[in-house]
């Protein structure tokens, strides 16, 4: 059973029809045609309806969807039958084949291109060149083949005018690695007349339409097919073909196959002379027997590489070759003349269609294959055949075609009822004979020696004197009388519908046909001069040599007279049975729903026909013959398994078998089913369906039941993966952390005996987890650094030091020089060596100043100018105690000018530059802007940094500082240190 069908659908295979009736068979069909489903089961035969529109079925995701797969795990569908005959090729390394049949049409021609591209995206998954190299040719000689063997009639814009056969090698791996084409019957009385309405070769209308006005010029063609007689009836017949577009990939893929610029020039060529010879006239005078037009004779002579005398001559004369060995020349009358251009005509085409044919198998064929290398070399074979043909005049092709049927439908019968004995066999299941109708009768009316229809013909060709179709009818009547499969006017007289000395009626298994005697004998001998072969195999051009090999024979040399066409086919047609029958068959039965070309349209009455001829009903009823279905116990058991608590989800029995038996007597099945080796079979549709129903009402609680387990299992899984995660973090922390810890005491072991106590020593990167510690670790490493300098520091230097390390913190990067490389004295008044003539008199202002404002230390003092509001400058002393500021004039004994309370003192500007400006700033706003030094700055005698220092050391103490980039106030609570740059 299909998946993914419901039964609003149809049946998805006609075997489970409740009733084989013609009438259920076409419901189904209709159904299914209506739905959109155009593919259906019978068995392994695929039942094809012809959609007349474009079907969204043939993409990459379609192609993955069923490759792989079983044939009934999808719906019905052409690629399940591709897929199905690749595998049983590649596992079984068993020749398969797809036979294609149908009416024209009914899409059979689309139906092997699908096949192909299915067959191309499945293999060689390692890009391999010449695999990709033979699948490229394959692919592109469809469209070669089309343009040079399709043509548009009233039934079909592209209808297949040839039947054809490709076999495709394989090599063990399933590659494909070569391939061969085989041609049947081209329609080559296409060439020079068609029905109207109908139109010759797509090739002709591509040449005209297609190709490049210099192109057709060297051609001597005109773009308008009106022009020429052999298609002019197609000229103005409407056709889906873009025959530009067709030209052009024509072109390219004759590049692709291989083909060569002067092999593709000489194809065009012959097209353009067929074209002109249509054209050609002939006049008589009652003697003789003239070509008009003496340019037609020069541009066909140019294009076949002839001279012009020697091609006038073979349109115009016959040579014959006597008893006694002479040659004499014969003249032709108009009549014969115009016989033989046609001939010639058709001729030309069907050497060039075969000389095509097999320059596509040149390139494609397997060489220097060694099993023993390489492994077996397996085959896919593709038949892509017409079909079963009717027409209000029926001729000879259409008695050649019929018979083709005949001969192919009594192997499609005779296959799949030797495949269901061999299936029954195999199972050990009893066989039950099955009545059917056997075709045989009908191939023997045809084929029979010395007694069928070709016999008489070939015959009626042989036998010398004027032996007319009338004759050969006749004697056709007289030797098949007796025959219940034939019949004539002249053997049934009440029988109006046929005409005297002109019909016959053959009753084949698809419907009686009538055919027209007339023209039979003519087609059959397919006679063509041999001045004609003679010509093109002297031809200058190789390729017209290669297409007329017979024409180097001499005239005395031709005596054996040729099989007639008929005979051929028939050879032709009994060695492609022979291959047929013994590869494994897949069918492909392609069925026109209506002549309208609609894809809405369903003609019951029509489709009824089709049905009958190509025994579809017989096909559902020998399947069906005793079991409609079968399938293997572990397939059968893995769909169905659910159907009972026994088989779910595992069974705990012996075999599958037995686990079947248990699902089947579960329900109540026992009498309708049987037991083979490895299948079960299963007689009515009814059980079957009763389990489907079953198990489309189990399937949704099971998938809910299935998601919930999963989802579970999903959540478990997260949670274990999470926690998993979770500890191995924390090792890997706890492990950075520990390890962290072992580098800092490895690198800082010894930091006791370096000579810089570890400032040197590069600090390890921490974890995330540890920047914080890190951090304070540097800190406390850094301070006892500090600490274990500053211990060896002796104790009278020990305000230097501190003065320093407070103007470091003040002044780093905002001022470059501050007097760090020098010894600061910060009392230079006192001191004789900076100010002989007034240290003493200093010495006496201070004693007195320090009995009387009782300050303990002298923080700084130095000489300085004084800078006021309006410019002006004067020498003055500066004296900085612990509690008060002195302004000093050293020229009136260091009298003291003005006294400042050290809290009144808020902050403290200094700049960035070399000079020594400083301002003092109080907090009545009574600034003292000074310079340190008096006259010319002496070098290394920077004092703004021992003043900085000093006093935000002093401050340091008492209050917190602010450090600004400007120049600010301030209040008694602090003190503010800026720096104007």
């Amino acid at each position: 059973m299909a998946e993914l069908e419901g039964l609003e659908f149809g049946k998805s295979d006609f075997v489970l029809l409740d009733e084989v009736t013609m009438e259920q068979f076409l419901d189904n069909l209709k159904l299914r045609f209506e739905k959109g489903r155009i593919y259906t089961y019978i068995g392994e035969v695929l039942v094809s309806v012809n959609p007349y529109r474009t079907m969204e079925i043939y993409g990459r995701e379609n192609i993955d969807a069923y490759r792989g797969r079983e044939l009934y795990e999808n719906p019905p569908h052409l690629y399940a039958v591709s897929d199905a005959a690749y595998k049983a090729m590649k596992r079984r390394a068993k020749d398969t084949c797809i036979v294609i049949s149908g009416e024209s049409g009914a899409g059979k021609t689309e139906a092997s291109k699908y096949i192909m591209q299915y067959i191309a995206a499945i293999t060689n998954p390692n890009q391999r060149v010449d695999v990709e190299r033979v699948k490229n040719v394959l692919l592109n000689s469809n469209c070669v083949l089309e343009a040079f063997g399709n043509a548009k009639t009233n039934r079909n814009d592209n209808s297949s005018r040839f039947g054809k056969y490709m076999d495709i090698n394989f090599n063990f791996n399933g590659d494909p690695t070569g391939g061969h084409i085989n041609n049947y019957l081209l329609e080559k009385s296409r060439v020079v007349q068609q029905q109207g309405g109908e139109r010759n070769f797509h090739s002709f209308y591509q040449l005209l339409r297609g190709g490049s006005e210099e192109m057709l010029k060297s051609l001597h063609l005109q773009k308008d097919p009106a022009v020429y007689l052999f298609i002019r009836e197609g000229a103005a017949a409407t056709t889906f073909n873009n025959d530009r577009l067709g030209h052009r990939a024509v072109m390219s893929a004759l590049g692709v196959i291989g083909f060569s610029q002067e092999e593709i020039k000489a194809i065009y060529q012959i097209l353009a002379s067929i074209l002109l010879l249509g054209n050609l006239q002939f006049e008589s005078d009652g003697e003789s027997v003239q070509i008009g037009g003496v340019e037609a004779v020069s541009h066909l002579s140019e294009l076949m590489g002839t001279g012009p005398d020697a091609f006038r001559k073979s349109l115009l004369y016959r040579t014959v070759a006597t008893g006694g060995g002479e040659v004499i020349e014969k003249a032709h009358t108009e009549q014969e003349a115009c016989f033989g251009r046609d001939a010639f005509a058709k001729a030309l085409y069907e050497r060039l269609f075969s000389w095509i044919v097999g320059r596509i198998n040149d390139v494609i064929q397997v060489k220097d294959y060694n099993p023993l290398l390489h492994g077996k070399n397996t085959v896919i074979g593709v038949l892509d055949i017409y079909g079963f043909e009717i027409f209000d005049n029926n001729s000879f092709e259409q008695f050649c075609i019929n018979y083709c049927n005949e001969k192919l439908q009594q192997l499609f019968i005779e296959l799949i009822l030797l495949q269901e004995q061999s299936e029954y066999q195999r199972e050990g299941i009893t066989w039950q004979h099955i009545d059917y109708f056997n075709n045989q009768i009908i191939v023997d009316l045809v084929e029979q020696s010395h007694k069928g229809i070709i016999s008489i013909l070939d015959e009626a060709c042989l036998t010398v004197g004027n032996v007319t179709d009338t004759v050969c009818l006749d004697s056709m009547d007289s030797k098949l009388a007796q025959h219940p499969h034939y019949t004539s006017r002249k053997l049934s007289p009440t029988d109006k519908s046929m005409d005297f000395q002109k019909h016959f009626r053959i009753h084949h298994y698809a419907g009686d046909v009538t055919y027209s005697i007339e023209g039979f004998l003519d087609k059959n001998k397919d006679l063509l001069f041999q001045d004609f072969k003679r010509l093109m195999f002297n031809s200058n051009n190789q390729a017209f040599k290669e297409m007329w090999p017979d024409g180097g024979l001499s005239i005395t040399e031709v005596t054996k007279r040729p099989l007639t066409a008929a005979t051929l086919f028939k050879n032709s047609i009994v060695a492609l049975v022979d291959k047929l029958a013994c590869k494994e068959p897949y069918y492909v039965r392609c069925i026109k729903p209506n002549e309208m070309k609609s894809p809405v349209l369903f003609d019951d009455a029509r489709c009824q026909h089709q049905v009958a001829y190509l025994g579809l009903l017989e096909n559902v009823m020998v399947r069906r013959a005793g079991f409609a279905y079968r399938q293997s116990y572990a397939r059968f058991l893995q769909r169905y398994k659910m159907t009972c608590e026994y088989t779910w989800p595992h069974h705990l029995m012996d075999s599958d078998r037995d686990a079947v038996e248990t699902i089947i007597n579960k329900h109540g099945f026992q009498d309708d089913v049987a037991y083979g080796n490895t299948k079960l079979f299963v007689r009515t549709p009814r059980t079957l369906f009763t389990l489907e129903q079953e198990r489309a009402t189990l399937i949704p609680i099971l998938v809910l039941f299935l998601q919930k387990v999963w989802r579970g299992a999903l959540a478990r899984m997260r949670c274990r993966r999470l926690r998993a995660i979770s500890t191995i973090m924390g090792c890997y922390k706890r492990y950075k952390v520990k390890a962290h810890f072992w580098e800092v005491e490895r690198r800082f072991a010894n930091v006791r005996n370096m000579a810089d106590y570890g400032k040197g020593v590069e600090w390890p990167t921490p974890p995330a987890t540890l920047a914080q510690f890190h951090s304070a670790t540097v800190t406390l490493h850094r301070r006892w650094w500090a600490r274990q300098i500053v211990k060896n520091i002796p104790p009278s230097d020990m305000l230097e030091v501190r003065a320093k390390v407070a103007a470091l913190t003040a002044l780093r990067e905002e001022r470059k020089d501050w007097g760090l490389g020098r010894a600061w004295e910060r009392d230079y008044l006192a001191n004789v060596r900076d100010s002989p003539l007034t240290s003493s008199t200093f010495l006496h202002v201070f004693k007195d100043l320090k009995v009387r404002d009782e300050f303990s230390q002298v923080l700084f003092s130095g000489f300085c100018r004084k800078v006021n509001r309006f410019n002006k400058s004067s020498d003055r002393g500066l004296l900085i105690t612990d509690t008060y500021v002195y302004k000093l004039d050293p020229n009136k004994h260091n009298k003291v000018l003005k006294r400042i309370s050290l809290e009144a003192v808020t902050g403290l500007s200094v700049t960035s530059g070399v000079d020594q400006m400083v301002a003092l700033h109080t907090s009545n706003q009574d600034d003292i802007l000074i310079c340190l030094q008096r006259g010319q700055l002496c070098p290394k005698q920077d004092r703004v940094g021992e003043l900085v220092g000093t006093l935000v050391d002093h401050f340091t103490r008492l209050v917190p500082l602010e450090f600004l980039p400007c120049e600010t106030g301030g209040s008694r609570q602090s003190f503010i240190l800026s720096v104007v740059t």
